[in-house]
């Protein structure tokens, strides 16, 4: 299982905690506030923290950390969730 972690502060001034886990080739998703305890899965992905997560995946596979499927893989997912036209 490959798991990649986030920080980032929401508009009102608090700090998110994002974590997203690769797990048997499904990607999983779960947020929550640094002031709650209780973790929020989404069963499907935001397009925004799908963004981020494609920006960390390309830098890690950048350095070798993560194989290109994984990166192949987000931007699938990102073409999937954008609204159709």
């Amino acid at each position: 299982m490959k798991k990649h972690e986030w920080r980032e502060t929401t508009d009102e001034g608090a700090t998110r905690l994002v974590t997203a886990t690769r797990h048997a080739g499904k990607w999983q998703l779960r947020s929550r506030l640094k002031s709650d305890t209780e973790w929020t899965k989404f069963p499907v992905i935001p397009l925004d923290d799908l963004e981020t997560l494609h920006e960390i995946i390309s830098k890690k596979y950048r350095r070798n950390r993560v194989p290109h499927d994984h990166v192949l893989e987000i931007e699938v997912l990102i073409e999937a969730a954008k609204p159709r036209k």
